[in-house]
Protein backbone atom coordinates (compact mmCIF):
# COMPACT_ATOMS: atom_id res chain seq x y z
CA UNK A 1 0.00 0.00 0.00
CA UNK A 2 1.50 3.40 -0.71
CA UNK A 3 1.54 6.39 1.85
CA UNK A 4 0.80 10.08 0.45
CA UNK A 5 4.06 10.38 -0.68
CA UNK A 6 3.57 8.17 -3.45
CA UNK A 7 6.31 5.34 -1.94
CA UNK A 8 5.85 1.87 -0.98
CA UNK A 9 5.81 1.59 3.06
CA UNK A 10 8.77 -0.44 3.79
CA UNK A 11 11.13 2.43 1.89
CA UNK A 12 10.59 4.64 5.16
CA UNK A 13 12.32 4.07 8.54
CA UNK A 14 9.36 2.41 11.08
CA UNK A 15 7.78 4.57 13.82
CA UNK A 16 7.48 3.79 16.93
CA UNK A 17 4.47 2.10 17.05
CA UNK A 18 5.07 -0.02 14.10
CA UNK A 19 8.40 -1.28 15.87
CA UNK A 20 6.23 -1.88 19.00
CA UNK A 21 3.67 -3.99 16.88
CA UNK A 22 6.56 -6.08 14.70
CA UNK A 23 8.04 -6.91 17.83
CA UNK A 24 7.94 -10.28 19.43
CA UNK A 25 5.63 -10.41 22.62
CA UNK A 26 7.47 -12.30 24.43
CA UNK A 27 8.77 -11.27 28.21
CA UNK A 28 12.69 -11.65 27.70
CA UNK A 29 13.06 -8.62 25.37
CA UNK A 30 11.50 -6.07 27.46
CA UNK A 31 13.64 -3.76 28.79
CA UNK A 32 14.07 -4.89 32.54
CA UNK A 33 14.59 -8.14 31.67
CA UNK A 34 17.25 -6.97 29.16
CA UNK A 35 19.77 -5.11 31.86
CA UNK A 36 18.92 -8.22 34.19
CA UNK A 37 20.73 -10.22 31.59
CA UNK A 38 23.33 -8.01 30.80
CA UNK A 39 26.90 -8.48 32.47
CA UNK A 40 27.55 -6.71 35.79
CA UNK A 41 30.45 -5.49 36.51
CA UNK A 42 31.81 -7.11 39.25
CA UNK A 43 33.96 -5.34 42.17
CA UNK A 44 34.84 -8.82 43.45
CA UNK A 45 38.26 -10.55 42.13
CA UNK A 46 37.87 -13.11 40.15
CA UNK A 47 37.70 -16.41 41.55
CA UNK A 48 39.02 -20.15 39.50
CA UNK A 49 42.11 -21.12 38.35
CA UNK A 50 42.66 -17.86 36.39
CA UNK A 51 42.13 -16.10 38.89
CA UNK A 52 46.04 -14.93 40.03
CA UNK A 53 47.10 -14.18 36.05
CA UNK A 54 43.48 -12.11 35.67
CA UNK A 55 44.78 -10.13 38.85
CA UNK A 56 47.90 -10.07 38.13
CA UNK A 57 46.67 -8.91 34.51
CA UNK A 58 44.02 -5.90 35.75
CA UNK A 59 46.71 -4.88 38.36
CA UNK A 60 49.39 -3.83 35.35
CA UNK A 61 46.66 -2.36 33.41
CA UNK A 62 45.66 -0.17 36.40
CA UNK A 63 49.24 0.90 36.90
CA UNK A 64 50.07 1.09 32.76
CA UNK A 65 46.91 3.61 33.25
CA UNK A 66 48.51 5.32 36.04
CA UNK A 67 51.91 6.01 34.51
CA UNK A 68 49.99 7.35 31.51
CA UNK A 69 48.01 9.69 33.13
CA UNK A 70 51.47 10.96 35.50
CA UNK A 71 53.56 11.34 31.95
CA UNK A 72 50.76 13.30 30.63
CA UNK A 73 50.80 15.65 33.42
CA UNK A 74 54.63 16.07 33.46
CA UNK A 75 54.54 16.39 30.08
CA UNK A 76 52.26 19.28 30.13
CA UNK A 77 54.34 20.64 32.88
CA UNK A 78 57.56 20.18 31.03
CA UNK A 79 56.21 22.08 27.87
CA UNK A 80 54.96 24.97 30.12
CA UNK A 81 57.85 25.58 31.52
CA UNK A 82 60.03 25.25 28.11
CA UNK A 83 57.86 28.11 26.62
CA UNK A 84 58.10 30.02 29.67
CA UNK A 85 62.18 29.97 29.45
CA UNK A 86 62.50 30.36 25.56
CA UNK A 87 60.18 33.29 26.31
CA UNK A 88 62.13 34.46 28.71
CA UNK A 89 65.80 33.76 26.77
CA UNK A 90 63.87 35.79 23.42
CA UNK A 91 63.34 38.61 25.86
CA UNK A 92 66.30 38.64 27.33
CA UNK A 93 67.96 38.82 23.90
CA UNK A 94 65.94 42.11 23.24
CA UNK A 95 66.65 44.00 26.56
CA UNK A 96 70.28 45.47 24.73
CA UNK A 97 68.26 46.40 21.71
CA UNK A 98 65.24 48.19 23.91
CA UNK A 99 68.66 49.91 25.96
CA UNK A 100 70.19 51.40 22.49
CA UNK A 101 67.19 53.24 22.03
CA UNK A 102 66.93 54.07 25.21
CA UNK A 103 70.44 56.09 24.63
CA UNK A 104 69.79 57.13 21.24
CA UNK A 105 66.68 58.92 22.49
CA UNK A 106 68.86 59.94 25.49
CA UNK A 107 71.35 61.96 22.86
CA UNK A 108 68.52 62.93 20.31
CA UNK A 109 68.36 66.73 19.90
CA UNK A 110 65.05 68.50 19.83
CA UNK A 111 61.60 66.53 18.79
CA UNK A 112 61.92 65.66 15.27
CA UNK A 113 59.77 63.38 13.54
CA UNK A 114 62.51 61.08 13.71
CA UNK A 115 63.09 61.02 16.96
CA UNK A 116 59.48 60.75 17.80
CA UNK A 117 59.92 57.39 15.29
CA UNK A 118 62.67 56.29 17.47
CA UNK A 119 60.30 56.92 20.99
CA UNK A 120 57.43 55.19 19.38
CA UNK A 121 59.52 52.07 18.55
CA UNK A 122 60.90 52.03 22.41
CA UNK A 123 57.71 52.01 23.58
CA UNK A 124 56.07 49.50 21.55
CA UNK A 125 58.93 47.25 22.28
CA UNK A 126 58.65 48.15 26.22
CA UNK A 127 54.82 47.26 25.37
CA UNK A 128 55.65 43.81 24.36
CA UNK A 129 57.85 42.87 27.03
CA UNK A 130 55.04 43.92 29.51
CA UNK A 131 52.18 41.73 27.70
CA UNK A 132 54.64 38.98 28.00
CA UNK A 133 55.01 39.70 31.83
CA UNK A 134 58.10 41.47 32.11
CA UNK A 135 57.15 45.34 32.81
CA UNK A 136 59.40 47.91 32.63
CA UNK A 137 60.26 48.88 36.42
CA UNK A 138 62.00 52.44 36.86
CA UNK A 139 60.14 53.69 39.60
CA UNK A 140 62.34 56.89 41.49
CA UNK A 141 61.11 57.77 45.16
CA UNK A 142 60.19 54.45 46.32
CA UNK A 143 62.38 52.88 48.87
CA UNK A 144 65.43 50.11 47.98
CA UNK A 145 64.87 46.78 47.64
CA UNK A 146 67.82 44.92 46.71
CA UNK A 147 65.66 42.09 45.02
CA UNK A 148 64.13 44.62 42.24
CA UNK A 149 67.08 47.25 42.26
CA UNK A 150 71.38 47.00 42.01
CA UNK A 151 72.78 50.16 43.67
CA UNK A 152 74.86 51.36 41.54
CA UNK A 153 76.08 53.88 43.87
CA UNK A 154 74.98 56.14 46.75
CA UNK A 155 73.93 60.03 46.76
CA UNK A 156 73.56 62.37 49.40
CA UNK A 157 69.63 63.77 48.47
CA UNK A 158 68.35 65.75 51.39
CA UNK A 159 65.01 66.05 49.65
CA UNK A 160 64.48 62.05 50.33
CA UNK A 161 65.11 59.70 53.13
CA UNK A 162 68.00 57.39 53.23
CA UNK A 163 67.19 54.14 51.25
CA UNK A 164 64.91 55.97 49.26
CA UNK A 165 65.76 55.34 44.89
CA UNK A 166 66.96 58.58 43.87
CA UNK A 167 67.83 58.21 40.01
CA UNK A 168 67.31 55.06 37.61
CA UNK A 169 70.49 54.38 35.87
CA UNK A 170 69.08 51.41 34.14
CA UNK A 171 65.50 50.31 34.12
CA UNK A 172 64.90 46.96 35.31
CA UNK A 173 61.98 44.14 33.38
CA UNK A 174 60.09 42.30 35.48
CA UNK A 175 59.15 41.48 39.29
CA UNK A 176 60.95 38.89 41.44
CA UNK A 177 61.54 36.43 42.06
CA UNK A 178 60.06 34.27 39.07
CA UNK A 179 59.24 36.68 36.23
CA UNK A 180 62.48 39.38 36.67
CA UNK A 181 64.97 39.55 33.85
CA UNK A 182 66.82 42.08 35.36
CA UNK A 183 66.60 44.58 38.15
CA UNK A 184 66.85 48.31 37.95
CA UNK A 185 70.41 49.84 38.02
CA UNK A 186 69.89 52.95 40.83
CA UNK A 187 71.27 55.60 42.90
CA UNK A 188 70.30 55.51 46.38
CA UNK A 189 69.81 58.19 49.06
CA UNK A 190 72.57 57.88 51.88
CA UNK A 191 72.28 59.83 55.30
CA UNK A 192 73.68 62.97 54.86
CA UNK A 193 75.71 64.57 58.23
CA UNK A 194 73.36 67.39 58.43
CA UNK A 195 70.52 64.42 59.13
CA UNK A 196 72.19 62.93 62.24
Amino acid sequence: MADENGALGRDAPPTGAETRAEAPADSASTPENLTERAPRESTERPSGPDAPATAELEDRWRRALADLDNARKRHARELSQAAAAERRRVCLAWLPVVDHLELALDHADGDSPFVAGVRAVRDQAVGVLASLGFARDDQTGVPFDPQRHEATGVVEDPGSPPGTVVRVLRPGYGRPPESQLRPAAVLVSAKSAGQG
